[in-house]
């Protein structure tokens, strides 16, 4: 031990010592050869959790696991001569085993014999003990206590200064000793290695001379002086070849025997490896409780991030919305017009040249539902229908539009269809014809001459759902090997020319593999160069005989739809006379109204069976015009909302102010007669549409409890690694269900609020609801704070059912994953 001028003297060790226990802040074990612990810290009582006489005299092994490695720990210290980051478990009063690393320093006596060792302990998980220390160091009458017990134990071989040293050397952190003029008087190896300089060089020269901040480490001084510790203060180390070392600063005064302060002790935490941890993190964005200020700092950095980017997306959004809007209005007029034109008697110079317009425009439309569609994926507002539909008819429907195409180009279309699949499916018929519709255009597109196949295989069938793979091969021009990974990404074709003698964007692959993935399949491709391509994709549906009988109903009160009254409200004139030329082709009654004030106006004064309101008008658009007829009016007639902006802000609006449906410009004949007709005999089928939800409730809503989107985009459809994640919330979920109901009826409160929390981050991988997310996050909540404990029996039994729910449809959905996989 190193002294200067005498100022610690032999006499004063007794509180020196003690001094040096209490400022090293991890708890601290001094064991004698035996394995006795003969003395300890505060940090140590708060982590254990019993008062000092009961840890006293008591054997180490008997607080750290595993027991026979413990035992072996005392030789090892001896042999090698210190012990560095043992994993261990200590055990508190509760029963609990908390993680730690373990340090061990032997200590002798003057003559160079065995005591003992100083272990120095870690905890690696949350460190409550060392807020409360903080605490501790106020309490200054058990201080005293402490003292007066340590002064019996020193009246062994432990007073040696060599004890003194092996005390200092215990922490694994810089630690220093100053006398009240802010000169060094000790410290241990580890500040030796922080500032470069031997034992001699910083004995009894300035504590401020080995800070960046002098100014800083002067005011660390003082504050020990003025309060009688400090705890958690930051300063940067400086080592004489510039490494920098940045530190928190702890620390205590430490008495004579007469009780005059004689100077301080300081224990200075390395925290250089924490704020490199916490940097990546915040570049990393990664979202996770940190115990430090600097993981807070993170978060509130992420956040602020989360809003940038949701403003971007919005500003993304209503340029899409607004871009919309301003190409299809014209575009409505013209292919309108074009489709008018072409029912009138045309010479063949003339029709060509109308089939090119039309062309032409169809062709711009695509284009813009495929960056609109791809701007939903991206947002995640793409949201998918569950409604009854025939698959086979469907198929047939879509095959039919390709026919003409066919047949200039001398191609051969066969369709394969397993006579197995059941007839009517639930699932959203609208964007499986998009995906095959795309597969099956670019199979037209790049096929010259042979034969393009569409096929449907049932893969797995069970009670209520079927697995279905569907295919659409081509001997077409095929695909070399080494772009077949880049085919499925946005803008991009299979080589540069691709475009340029076949069209297109190259956007229609890469929005069929986000509508597979998103539908929880996997879309696969196979090719050979000048032999043709094969694309292939499963996905699930659900089964049900919900809407056989109601087809045949529709097509028999077709008939009785008859003299109907149309008011259309549009601003524009090419639309308002496109508009009234297609209703008066359907034979019905039509007026127009050129804002939504006239509009009102109108209804006031005539009856009608039906509104086609535009959405931006001036003096009153759409929006505000449905809000008046359904609030102030108390009207119920139908609306069908005609939009030139299809992204999902609008639509929600529409529906949000009570329109009954919407239809996209340009608008489609049969589809906008469909749906008017559609609406207005709706009330004749109210009996048979009850009938069908409750049979799709029964079928559905009951079942989908899961929803795997979520970890279909997390694992990128990889079948092992989804079935890996389902197997363990399979494995995990029961017990951990067991642990809440045990924990609940023990009334352990802080072990039901650890299991509920555990629990939470498996809904939103699951595709559970939030709700039920909520209710983890309740008993959660009631745990901690012990409130409201009368309602968590209730939430206990909710979460219970929900998750035996999930858990057996998972295990549904890991057979089906197998099953496809084979």
């Amino acid at each position: 031990m190193y002294y200067k001028n005498g100022e610690i003297q032999e006499n004063n060790d007794v509180q020196y010592n003690r001094n040096l226990i209490e400022s090293i802040l991890e708890p601290i074990f001094i064991v004698n050869i035996q394995g006795e612990i003969i003395d300890f810290n505060k940090a140590t009582s708060l982590i254990i959790g019993k008062e000092r006489e009961n840890i006293l005299y008591s054997n180490f092994e008997d607080y750290c696991h595993p027991v026979q490695q413990v035992r072996n720990l005392i030789s090892i210290v001896c042999q090698k001569g210190s012990l560095y980051d043992q994993a261990l478990e200590l055990k508190d009063e509760a029963g609990n085993l908390i993680p730690i690393l373990c340090n061990g320093t032997p200590f002798k006596d003057n003559e160079g014999n065995l005591i003992g060792v100083i272990f120095v302990v870690r905890e690696t998980s949350k460190q409550k003990w060392s807020i409360e220390l903080e605490e501790a160091h106020k309490e200054k009458e058990k201080q005293q206590d402490l003292n007066k017990e340590l002064e019996k134990l020193n009246n062994s071989a432990i007073l040696a200064s060599q004890y003194t040293l092996s005390l200092i050397e215990a922490s694994q952190d810089p630690l220093v000793t100053l006398n009240t003029k802010g000169k060094i008087t000790d410290m241990n190896q580890a500040l030796v290695n922080s500032t470069g300089m031997s034992r001699e060089e910083l004995t009894g020269s300035d504590f401020f001379d080995y800070f960046t901040e002098k100014k800083n480490a002067r005011e660390v001084h003082k504050e020990v002086f003025d309060k009688g510790s400090v705890s958690n203060l930051p300063l940067t180390i400086k080592h004489k070849n510039g490494k920098l070392t940045d530190v928190l600063c702890n620390g205590s005064v430490y008495k004579d025997a007469q009780g005059e302060v004689a100077g301080v002790v300081i224990v200075a935490r390395d925290v250089t490896e924490q704020k490199k941890i916490a940097s990546a993190l915040i570049e990393a964005r990664v979202f996770a409780e940190l115990a430090t200020e600097i993981a807070e700092e993170a978060k509130k950095n992420a956040e602020s991030a989360a809003i940038i980017a949701k403003n971007a997306v919005k500003a993304k959004q209503q340029f899409l919305s607004n871009m919309s809007h301003e190409i299809r209005t014209p575009m409505n007029a013209i292919i309108g017009f074009t489709k008018v034109v072409l029912k009138t008697d045309l010479t063949v110079k003339q029709l060509e040249y109308i089939n090119a317009i039309k062309m032409s425009g169809d062709a711009l439309i695509v284009l813009i539902n495929d960056i609109l569609d791809l701007a939903k994926v991206d947002s995640g507002k793409m949201t998918f229908e569950k409604k009854p539909f025939k698959l086979n008819a469907s198929l047939e429907s879509m095959l039919h539009l390709f026919e003409n195409k066919i047949q200039e180009k001398n191609l051969k279309l066969i369709k394969e269809y397993d006579p197995n699949i059941p007839k009517v499916l639930v699932g959203d018929p609208v964007r499986l014809h998009q995906i095959i519709l795309n597969l099956v255009n670019n199979a037209v597109k790049f096929t010259q001459k042979g034969i393009i196949t569409v096929g449907a295989q049932l893969v797995f069938e069970d009670d209520d759902r079927v697995v279905i793979e569907f295919s659409i091969s081509d001997t077409g021009i095929g695909i070399p090997e080494d772009k077949l990974n880049h085919i499925f990404e946005n803008f991009n074709q299979a080589s540069s020319g691709t475009s340029r003698i076949y069209g297109g964007t190259g956007l229609g692959l890469a929005i069929v593999k986000q509508l597979v993935e998103l539908q929880g399949g996997k879309i696969r491709v196979k090719s050979t160069i000048k032999k043709g391509s094969n694309f292939s994709f499963s996905l699930s549906f659900q089964k049900t005989n919900a809407n056989a009988a109601l087809e045949n109903d529709l097509l028999e009160l077709d008939s009785e739809i008859k003299n109907i009254k149309v008011l259309v409200v549009e601003d524009i004139a090419l639309n308002q006379l496109l508009m009234k030329t297609v209703l008066d082709d359907f034979g019905f009654e039509r007026d127009v109204a050129e804002n939504g004030k006239i509009a009102i106006e109108m209804l006031k004064e005539k009856a009608y069976d039906i509104i086609l309101m535009d959405l931006q008008m001036p003096e009153m658009n759409g929006f505000e015009a449905t809000e008046y007829i359904r609030i102030k009016m108390q009207s119920q007639i139908p609306i069908i909302a005609l939009t030139a902006d299809v992204t999902t802000v609008d639509l929600d609006k529409c529906k949000a102010v009570g329109m009954n449906d919407y239809l996209a410009k340009p608008v489609d004949e049969r589809l906008l007669y469909s749906k008017i007709v559609g609406i207005l005999k709706k009330p004749k089928l109210e009996k048979l549409s009850a009938k069908l939800n409750e049979n799709i409730d029964t079928t559905v809503k009951k079942i989908r409890c899961i929803d795997l989107v979520y970890l279909n985009q997390r694992t990128k459809s990889n079948p092992e690694l989804m079935m890996e994640m389902i197997d363990l919330y399979l494995a995990q979920t029961p017990t951990l269900i067991n642990t809440i109901k045990q924990s609940f009826a023990e009334q352990n409160w802080q072990l039901l609020a650890a299991a509920a929390h555990k629990m939470i981050p498996s809904f939103s991988i699951m595709g559970i609801s939030t709700d039920f997310e909520d209710i983890a996050k309740r008993i959660q909540e009631f745990a901690n704070s012990q409130e409201k404990l009368n309602e968590i029996d209730e939430l206990v039994l909710q979460l219970e059912e929900i998750c035996l729910q999930a858990c057996g449809e998972l295990e549904e959905e890991l057979n089906i994953i197998k099953n496809t996989k084979k």
